[in-house]
């Protein structure tokens, strides 16, 4: 829950919330950014600093590529109409929200981390005074043989899903990491960019 006094600041539009950072993970289905978040999980899972986002969603959650919370379509809606998430988005028809939490969190000082939808990037740097955007990449046909191994599509669906990614960008600045070989190696990149967020948002409320 926001604390009374942050809350009062965001209904009231004191907005961007220029404490902490907000590392964000984008890219095409089947990059592997849920792989390259557990891989970071487990590197600094200890450290009371980053928080790691549980997403809500209007899907049931697999138990294996993702983790996130679910809700009903209706669900979702009042949850967001009663200020629920700081963010909310829609993509691939489905809705996605990141819990208020995340507000108190950064205000404090903290670092998150989610994955989240490229279109959402323009409302998050309204939120966020200091957001880190790293894209995780793969070649096309690796994509698409990870997409048709979690067998939830259908071959042109697949195909359709990788089509809309070719003209989408960041909207601004990113840092792009190549998740076509071992995970450990972006994985690896991840943690150290997640560092640096973390030595940065150490001194964001004191300038």
């Amino acid at each position: 829950m926001m604390t009374s006094a942050l809350l009062e600041r965001v209904q009231a539009g004191a907005l961007p919330i220029r404490n902490g950072a907000f590392v964000a993970i984008v890219g095409p289905s089947g990059a592997g950014k849920d792989t390259l978040i557990a891989h970071a999980m487990a590197a600094l899972g200890g450290e009371p600093q980053v928080d790691f986002v549980r997403r809500v969603i209007t899907r049931p959650c697999d138990g294996s590529t993702e983790q996130h919370d679910t809700l009903s379509d209706e669900a979702f809606v009042q949850a967001q109409s009663d200020g629920a998430f700081a963010l909310a988005w829609e993509a691939h028809g489905l809705r996605y929200g990141i819990p208020s939490s995340v507000d108190t969190a950064l205000d404090n000082g903290h670092v998150a981390v989610a994955n989240l939808s490229r279109g959402a990037l323009p409302a998050l740097r309204e939120r966020y005074a200091n957001v880190a955007v790293v894209e995780i990449t793969a070649d096309p046909e690796i994509l698409a043989s990870r997409l048709a191994g979690r067998g939830r599509e259908t071959r042109d669906e697949i195909l359709a899903r990788l089509a809309r990614t070719i003209s989408c960008d960041t909207t601004g600045p990113s840092i792009v990491l190549d998740n076509g070989g071992a995970p450990e190696i972006a994985g690896d990149k991840l943690v150290a960019i997640i560092r640096k967020a973390m030595a940065f948002a150490d001194i964001s409320g004191t300038v």
